[in-house]
Parts: C-alpha cells; sequence; structure tokens
C-alpha cells in the first residue's frame, strides 16, 4: 500500500500515522520527493481500511500495490536511488563504466589493466577472485590471494573494486570489497541475498540466466528486506535457443526496469554475447536504452587469458568505446 501526503504534512500527525501503523506490525518507508512525500506500508496490510488513512487532513491519496515486490518498486519511492562508492556515483543521471579482467591473475596484470581503464575513463574495477565455472576442472579463480591483489589495485589507482562472492562463508573476507557482486547462478541464493542484507554494502545483483523481470526483483528484495537497500540491478543475457553468442542481451530489460524500479541498472554485454567483436556494437545501445552504467571486459592479452579471453576486450579498444559511450550518454541527456 502507498499513502501520499500532501506538501509539507503536519509533523505531529505524520509521527501519529506512522506509530499506528508500526502498531499493527507495519513497516514504513518513507521517501521524500521533490512534491510529494510518500509513505509505502511494507506487510499485511490486508486489514488496513484505506478509507479510513484517505480521511487524515495530511493524506492526499491511498493506492494499493499488486506487486509482491514491495522495497523495489518505483511506485513507493519515486525518486530513483544514487549510489555513492568513494568518489563514483552510480544512477542518478551518471553514466558508471566498471571495467577490468574476467579473474585476477597477477599483481602485475591487475594493476597494469586497472591504470589503463582507469586513464580511459572508468571509475570502478571489476575482476574475479572467486570464479563459478560450468566445468569443475576450469580455472576457479585465485580466491583470497585474487581479492588481496585486488586491494593492491585499489591502493595503487583509487578504483572502488567489485567481485563476485560465492558463498555466504567468504563474506567476511569480502568486508573490503566495495561492492560484491551476487552473479547469474547466485540470484536464487536466498540464504545468500538474506545475508547481504544484513550489511549496508552496495550489492550488484546479476540477472539469472531464465530469470524474469519480477524473480529479478524479487531478488533484489530480499537484499532489501534484510534493510541494504544498496542495490544496483545487472543485466547480463539470458538464455534462449540461439547458439551463436554466449546469451542473448535483453536490452529491452533496461527499459522495463527503468518503469518498474527506482534501482540503477547497468549492462554486461561482455557475457551477454561472449564475443569480443560485438562488444563495442552492442555496448552503445545499453546507453541509448538509458542504462546507468555498464561493466565490460578487459583484458591486456585476452588470448592468453586464463578465463573468458573470447569476450574480453583490449584496453585500447576499451578506450575508444569509452569515448563513444560517454558522448552518446551527453547526447541522450540532451534530449
Amino acid at each position: 500500500m502507498i499513502v501520499v501526503l500532501k506538501q509539507n504534512p503536519n509533523q505531529t500527525q505524520l509521527d501519529s500515522l506512522i506509530a499506528w501503523l508500526e502498531e499493527k506490525q507495519i513497516s514504513v518507508n518513507k521517501s521524500v520527493g521533490t512534491s510529494h512525500t510518500i509513505l509505502g506500508l511494507v506487510g499485511d496490510t490486508a486489514a488496513i481500511d484505506p478509507d479510513l488513512i484517505s480521511a487524515l487532513e495530511i493524506v492526499e491519496d491511498v493506492k494499493r500495490v499488486q506487486e509482491p515486490y514491495k522495497h523495489a518498486n518505483k511506485k513507493f519511492h519515486p525518486e530513483p536511488t544514487v549510489i555513492r562508492v568513494r568518489d563514483t556515483q552510480i544512477g542518478g543521471g551518471t553514466l558508471t563504466l566498471m571495467a577490468g579482467p574476467c579473474s585476477v591473475e597477477s599483481e602485475e596484470q591487475i594493476v597494469g589493466i586497472a591504470k589503463q581503464v582507469k586513464a580511459s575513463g572508468a571509475t570502478v574495477l571489476r575482476g574475479g577472485a572467486f570464479k563459478p565455472r560450468t566445468s569443475p576442472y576450469s580455472f576457479q579463480g585465485m580466491g583470497l590471494e585474487g581479492l588481496e591483489l585486488l586491494k593492491i589495485a585499489r591502493e595503487e589507482t583509487g578504483l572502488p573494486i567489485v567481485t563476485e562472492i560465492m558463498d555466504i562463508e567468504h563474506l567476511p573476507a569480502f568486508k573490503d570489497v566495495d561492492i560484491i557482486q551476487v552473479g547469474a547462478r547466485n540470484m536464487q541464493n536466498f540464504s545468500l541475498l538474506k545475508e547481504l542484507g544484513h550489511q549496508e554494502k552496495p550489492v550488484l545483483l546479476k540477472r539469472g540466466l531464465s530469470a524474469t523481470y519480477e524473480e529479478w526483483l524479487m531478488s533484489a528484495e530480499y537484499i532489501m528486506s534484510g534493510g541494504n537497500h544498496n542495490v544496483i540491478l545487472c543485466e547480463r543475457g539470458i538464455r534462449t535457443f540461439e547458439t551463436y553468442t554466449r546469451n542473448i542481451l535483453d536490452i529491452g530489460a533496461v527499459t522495463v526496469l527503468r518503469h518498474l524500479t527506482h534501482l540503477p541498472v547497468i549492462v554486461d554485454p561482455s557475457h551477454a554475447c561472449g564475443k569480443a567483436w560485438m562488444v563495442p556494437k552492442i555496448a552503445p545501445a545499453a546507453v541509448a536504452a538509458g542504462a546507468d552504467g555498464l561493466i565490460i571486459e578487459v583484458h591486456n592479452d585476452p588470448e592468453h587469458a586464463v578465463c573468458d579471453g573470447p569476450q574480453s576486450i583490449r584496453p585500447e579498444a576499451f578506450d575508444a568505446l569509452a569515448k563513444k559511450l560517454h558522448g552518446l550518454h551527453r547526447y541522450m541527456q540532451e534530449e
């Protein structure tokens, strides 16, 4: 249920309304916009009489919400959520570029790439320390050592780091990670999502291989219901009958999510297509659709990368692409 308040509501009456609702075990999320204040009511609101609330002097309108996701719902929070990580802003009209290798391989590799992508305009360094792989015989990542190398790259460049968590047991090791990534395979690992909801660190939530928009948003809801509203949604392609590309980028997801939720939405063109030559071709589509950012795999020697070399672009290609994306973003902002 949503309660839209009149402008400049009486604070005493507002406090009284919130206290009454909380007595009925209703969680109240207050969102202050430019023209209205909205109260999002989360819980069993079936017994709440909307006419009773509508009759209050400070209330302009009351609406019932049918969607099962409440915290992530744009109706509850009309203003876009802006997530700040160190000196970087994600959402709110900016274009955030996250770039780096699929896997951390060595200090020289990760620091070198970090310096190159920063010089090209990336403001977040991505890199995998723990790697979920389809085959148990494939490279699984450097683990804790990889996390330490990411921190060294952060010290060298100042770039905040985003890396994927695989298991709840690893959470203490991620205390110094700036953004925790939940991969597609873990999108519905509800135990993990609940734990991530109990801390304030931003979470980049990738869409599952065959997840619907509602399933994806409900996964975000698991995190947000625990108190952590710093969630970033990442479209990374879905599985269809087509086999030429690794996945199929659902570019329409950006537009749909911007309509349904206030959370920032970014796109991963590298995993979506699985082919390096396609990344510069489809990345601009994400910006044109209104994405808040992109996460792109960049490797200085993709032919010898231990993981996902075929979908990684070289630093010089990223430099050219970043210029194009920022130019397109400026143009779209002027429209």
